[in-house]
């Protein structure tokens, strides 16, 4: 091997270890970022609930009779059991703005005995028993910061439709997102919770069964025992599948990478088939000269995989910093948590490193083993020079079409996910077969170099596999996330259009702090009579329980959203999907959303129990009948729609969380908004928006969610088109004996240029037309099977033409432009030594 083939080779060498560090440094990276945010969690919520032994936790909203405190607190069993309220609520801010505040109400005299991040520390000058006071509030140290007021200072908390202010007294030590510590008997009288408990933490007895302890106790409907860190599991369950699709996104990457391995390694053993030959003469047996290639491929991933690991704790640490805990898909919000580096993820995904380019190289590897050496000295070539095969190929596309068809495993689409491998692994194994179909349709067009191109790309169509197996990939990947996001975005566009019917929209508060902040009955009235006001429609959200199926836990799952709003027609108030069902009578009927129907058996037909307050004070149970399903991509543990009227008369509650209003036609918007604040008694509490607004704003949340989605699509396509540049220069650099008997035969450079370059062109043209059929066909398995069974969302496919157009353009230009430059550079030397050059 000369100088100069050996810069080559160490090059593409260095290629495919880059290749594979970058695929294990985004799966690392993933893997790292989201294990911090959790262990972040985690620790913030132990650190605030302390160290139970058992929770008396509230199934709905309103909480439970305080009553229950004392009779749990008089059992012998119960060595300590601490009440506590606790709400989102909203506050004022030094800079004007409300912030979101994690209030917790809790007796200062027993709560620190289970939690010791909620011991008061009272500022310097104030009573060591502030603590006790009503009046007083203790911040964390990030509500500290994020409100900017300063012990002594006043604390404004919105309560309804009104301020309520208490005094700065001092500190706690808990970590984690802005939270107020008040107490008790103070939060129930702020947010009229007077006589109501939200959970109860237990400190058991030693010996003590917790288990058989609750169930002594009879609990009543609206109370469930939980063990502590249930918190924790929630979060966990709630963002498991956005994470493994965020982890299976980033090991794109990787498998790309496999490919562009296979690449190299098949050209590495076409180049030294020589080298390879003596060897084999010299007495080095086919089994040697395989585990030969595989020990270099091992090496490739081993040196690739050590680097991954560590670029992937520097992105790790580095998205941590800049973005927080959040990687876009709102789990996270508010998280910011310290790198948490795991030997044993760093361990797992430097092993997937080193197998992905195992298998990449154990193809050639069989290469190297087949090897004739006697014919191979002669240059008659290696052994496995078999006619290409659609079967195995259409066998693998056929596979992974039937396990497309599977059920989901433990809740996440794994057998959709091995179907994508399938099918890409299929498409990959036809691409021969597919070059020699496109080919011999263009047989006897373009004169003779037309004729010496396609016909070399048609006798060795063969490596066609090995120059676009990474291209065909990494573009099929990109054209499906591309139809996947596109459909996804559509349908959410489609789905905004018909939720924001109305002009304007106003509200007092946004998600859990609705809770504490909601506007009274006397003000919807007063909006509904304000000039220019054409109609008005209250719509109130909150928590519901409803039965859980028996494959997941009561408390696996958020609780659902009970959404009540007036509903006339409701083919036109509501985003039906499926078909309605005829409404019963005696019975209250209800629409159930699509996730609600996946996680909680929620089907049109079925009859359920929900838990609603009474009138009078307590809750009750009401049976209800879900007569369809509608489409909600804001809810992803599942919301019901219940008509206003009949909650109203369920509850006799009139409070109203957001109000819609359509406005008489040429009234001037912003007049309406300053009349409408005029009738609150705290104008800053209100928001308003128009439909157009909201719609933009999610839309650019929309946007943000897939941000990482978009950046591991372009590094996909990156490494392939990388991968292609590395196949044509290695093959067209070892043509340099071919292209020198060109030139004694009468070629011009030019000509020379021009076969090669319609060889790349006709061999990426295949890639590009296989890598978009197969990325259609991924896009219907990841739009119809991976997103309702991850997240429980349907859409229609959309095929954003334009787009992928461009994108097999750019791959198709990107191709022939490779093969050309390559060729021009072998070319250059003498054709006279190009024909005498030995190995």
């Amino acid at each position: 091997m000369s100088w100069r083939d050996a810069r080559h080779h160490a090059a593409r060498q260095a290629c495919a270890v880059a290749a594979v560090a970058l695929g294990v440094a985004l799966a690392c990276a993933v893997q790292l970022i989201n294990d911090s945010a959790l262990a972040e969690f985690g620790s913030a919520v132990r650190s605030v609930d302390g160290e139970p032994d058992l929770q008396l936790l509230a199934r709905t909203a309103g909480g439970f009779d305080e009553a229950l405190y004392a009779r749990v607190a008089a059992d012998t069993r119960v060595m300590v059991a601490s009440p506590i309220v606790e709400l989102e609520v909203q506050a004022l801010g030094t800079d004007g703005r409300r912030h979101r505040l994690r209030l917790v109400g809790a007796d200062a005299l027993v709560a620190p005995a289970l939690a010791p991040t909620l011991v008061p520390q009272p500022a310097a000058g104030e009573d060591r028993l502030a603590a006790l006071d009503p009046s007083t509030v203790f911040l964390n140290p990030a509500a500290r910061q994020v409100l900017g007021v300063a012990p002594g200072a006043s604390l404004a908390l919105q309560s309804g439709l009104a301020l309520r202010t208490l005094r700065v007294a001092g500190s706690v030590t808990a970590p984690g997102a802005p939270l107020a510590l008040v107490d008790l008997a103070g939060a129930q009288a702020l947010f009229g919770r007077l006589g109501r408990l939200d959970r109860i933490d237990l400190r058991l007895a030693a010996g003590t069964d917790a288990t058989k302890l609750a169930a002594d106790w009879t609990l009543p409907p609206e109370v469930r025992a939980a063990p502590p860190g249930e918190a924790e599991q929630r979060l966990a369950n709630v963002s498991r599948a956005y994470r493994v699709n965020l982890t299976v996104l980033a090991l794109v990457a990787l498998f790309t990478g496999t490919f562009l391995v296979f690449s190299i390694l098949s050209l590495s053993v076409a180049q030294r088939l020589p080298q390879l030959a003596l060897l084999g003469v010299l007495g080095l047996d086919a089994r040697d000269r395989q585990a030969l290639v595989l020990a270099e491929s091992a090496l490739i991933g081993l040196v690739g995989s050590v680097l991954g690991v560590a670029l992937g704790a520097a992105l790790a640490w580095a998205a941590l910093h800049a973005l927080g805990g959040d990687l876009g898909g709102g789990y996270f919000a508010g998280v910011a948590p310290p790198l948490r580096f795991d030997a044993g993820t760093a361990l797992l995904y430097g092993a997937l490193g080193i197998a992905a380019a195992v298998i990449g190289g154990w193809w050639p590897a069989r290469e190297a083993a087949a090897i004739a050496p006697a014919q191979a000295l002669k240059g008659l070539g290696s052994g496995l020079r078999t006619a290409p095969r659609a079967a195995p190929g259409l066998a693998l596309i056929a596979a992974g079409a039937l396990l497309a068809l599977a059920p989901p495993i433990a809740g996440l689409p794994l057998a959709a996910y091995l179907s994508v491998a399938l099918l890409l692994i299929g498409g990959i194994a036809c691409v021969p077969v597919l070059v020699g179909l496109m080919l011999a349709a263009v047989r006897g067009h373009g004169g003779v170099l037309g004729l010496l191109a396609v016909e070399r790309a048609r006798q060795q169509r063969a490596t066609a596999t090995v120059a676009v197996a990474g291209v065909v990939a990494s573009l099929a990947l990109a054209v499906a996330l591309t139809v996947m996001v596109g459909s996804f975005r559509g349908a959410v566009t489609v789905w905004l259009d018909r939720v924001l019917p109305a002009d304007l929209y106003l509200r007092t508060a946004s998600g859990a702090a609705s809770g504490s902040a909601w506007l009274p009955p006397d003000f919807v009235a007063a909006a509904a009579a304000v000039p220019g006001v054409a109609s008005v429609q209250g719509l109130r959200t909150l928590p519901v329980v409803l039965p859980s199926p028996s494959k997941e836990a009561p408390a696996a799952l958020p609780a659902p959203v009970l959404i009540v709003r007036p509903i006339g027609d409701p083919q036109a108030d509501l985003p039906l999907t499926g078909a309605l069902l005829p409404a019963p009578s005696g019975v209250t009927v209800v629409y159930a959303s699509e996730a609600l129907a996946a996680l909680h058996g929620a089907a049109p037909g079925r009859r359920l129990e929900l838990l609603l307050p009474r009138p009078q004070g307590g809750e009750q149970r009401v049976t209800v009948y879900v007569r369809g399903l509608w489409r909600d991509y804001a809810r992803q543990h599942g919301a019901l729609v219940m008509a206003q009227a009949d909650y109203r008369a369920l509850t006799g509650d009139e409070r109203i969380n957001d109000l819609a209003l359509t406005l008489a036609p040429g009234v001037d918007a912003a007049a309406v908004q300053q009349r409408l604040r005029a009738l609150a008694p705290e104008a800053a509490l209100l928001e308003f928006a128009s439909a157009g607004e909201i719609r933009a704003l999610s839309l650019r949340i929309f946007d943000r969610s897939f941000a990482v989605t978009y950046w591991l699509q372009a590094v996909a396509i990156g490494i392939g088109l990388f991968g292609i540049a590395a196949s044509f220069s290695a093959q067209v650099l070892a043509r340099r004996k071919e292209f020198g008997l060109l030139a004694h035969l009468g070629f011009t450079r030019r000509e020379v240029l021009a076969i090669v370059a319609g060889e790349g062109a006709a061999w990426t043209a295949a890639g590009a037309l296989l890598g978009l059929a197969l990325g259609v066909a991924v896009s219907v398995v990841l739009v119809h099977v991976v997103n309702p069974q991850s997240f429980h969302w349907t859409m229609e496919l959309l095929l954003p033409w334009g787009r992928l157009a461009a994108l097999c353009a750019a791959v198709l230009a990107a191709g022939t432009l490779t093969a050309a430059l390559a060729a021009r550079r072998a070319a250059a030397g003498s054709a006279v030594l190009a024909v005498r050059e030995d190995w």
